[in-house]
């Protein structure tokens, strides 16, 4: 079992646990080429890494899969992809670079320090068991003033979801994620609801920005 985010002493004990406390990576042994939120909200965010992310840029892309969402027309200069199940990394097309690594055991990326234009989260922060841990990771990997774009819907596999994302609301968990970044040394944090859930799945952007490079090592 991962060990518990200490960065967040505020919250409950049992706030990182799931209900499925087995192996993350026999969970994800199977490859899951399917999408899980709906097009509509897909698109918005697509949208959203059009205006935000640099074109020619270097991006992380972490917890990825098969599809990145990123703006089919826009180069990138590479596109680093992290995730838990190797053949849905090979099936993204958009990927440079790829590796598989669980980063609820094993929170050390291995990055260079200020490297990134950007990074991406999609759909996948409320498995994270040591959010801050791994932000700080991120944070170190980013050039100063580079964004990391978390995104979310009302979509999880609720077994591995930690406890504080199942008992929290769509605005709860954007808060939660402010906390974490802020936490992780992103000292420049926007919400933004691109779809409200009406007419589509609802989808929601945390965006977070250094002004500084962090130092070396961040927290592991």
């Amino acid at each position: 079992m991962a060990e518990p985010d200490h960065a967040l002493p505020e919250l409950p004990a049992q706030a990182f646990h799931k209900l499925d406390t087995s192996d993350d990576a026999d969970f994800y042994v199977q490859a899951r080429l399917v999408t899980h939120i709906d097009d509509a909200a897909l698109a918005a965010l697509t949208d959203f890494y059009r205006q935000t992310l640099p074109a020619g840029g270097d991006l992380l892309d972490l917890m990825s899969s098969w599809v990145s969402h990123l703006p089919p027309e826009v180069a990138y200069g590479a596109v680093t992809g992290h995730g838990m199940n190797a053949e849905e990394l090979a099936a993204n097309p958009r990927l440079t670079r790829r590796f598989v690594q669980d980063i609820n055991q094993d929170t050390a990326l291995p990055l260079a320090d200020g490297v990134f234009d950007g990074a991406m989260i999609c759909a996948g922060v409320q498995y994270l068991q040591r959010p801050v841990a791994v932000l700080s990771n991120v944070a170190r990997a980013l050039k100063p003033g580079a964004p990391l774009i978390v995104s979310f819907s009302n979509r999880c596999f609720p077994t591995k979801a930690v406890a504080i994302w199942r008992g929290l609301d769509g605005e709860g968990h954007a808060r939660l994620v402010e906390l974490y970044m802020h936490r992780a040394g992103f000292d420049h944090v926007e919400i933004s609801v691109l779809a409200d859930g009406r007419t589509s799945d609802p989808m929601t952007v945390v965006v977070g920005r250094t002004s500084a490079t962090p130092a070396a090592g961040a927290q592991t």
